[in-house]
């Protein structure tokens, strides 16, 4: 190479750290000394309340386990109406196309899978399932249903849970469960 090159590449590299000013900022750098602060340390401890984000989310609620892996028995998130409309909206698109609309397992999908048809998720023995073993369900898929983690957040997977525990009830109630009101209601619209 020429040296009129090799010196102008000298000088390139010489003065890279002047083309990225991220390497130039004022910053301080973790277990440094500081006069900036009165205890001369430069990293600062967390403010009060904060938690790392690892914790933000309660095992339970990312996992559906309980700490010694068995799953939890019971949803451990507040189960809301807001919840229940999210829960309707995803087991329509995610779950419903083979499992049907309300869970009987009858879909146009299923009736193309003659190997082994999606079950009906009314019939024993789901409902007698925890809501966490629904939720590993949903995550990591079972038999040959995949798991839903990617398409289904944590969120939207807790609400499908809670959405069909709400589906199996009202698939198998009676005209007697409903309040009085709803009760005269039914009744007058059968009738």
């Amino acid at each position: 190479m020429r040296p009129l090159a090799l010196a102008a590449l000298a000088l390139l590299v010489a003065g890279c750290d002047v083309l990225d000013p991220m390497l130039r900022q004022p910053k301080m750098k973790p277990y440094r000394e500081s006069d900036f602060w009165a205890d001369g340390v430069s990293m600062r401890p967390p403010p009060e309340g904060t938690i790392p984000t690892e914790y933000a989310v309660a095992p339970d609620v990312r996992t559906g386990r309980n700490p010694d892996g068995t799953p939890v028995a019971r949803i451990p998130v507040p189960v809301s109406r807001a919840l229940l409309d999210t829960g309707r909206k995803r087991f329509e698109i995610v779950c419903g196309t083979c499992h049907g609309l309300v869970g009987d397992g009858r879909s146009l999908v299923a009736r193309n899978m003659s190997l082994r048809p999606p079950p009906s998720l009314l019939d024993p023995p789901v409902p007698a399932r925890t809501d966490g073993y629904l939720f590993a369900v949903a995550t990591e898929g079972f038999g040959l249903m995949p798991g839903y983690a990617a398409e289904l957040s944590v969120e939207d997977r807790w609400a499908v849970v809670a959405y069909l525990r709400a589906l199996q009830l009202s698939q198998r109630a009676r005209i007697e469960d409903a309040p009085p009101d709803e009760r005269a209601r039914l009744e007058k619209e059968t009738r």
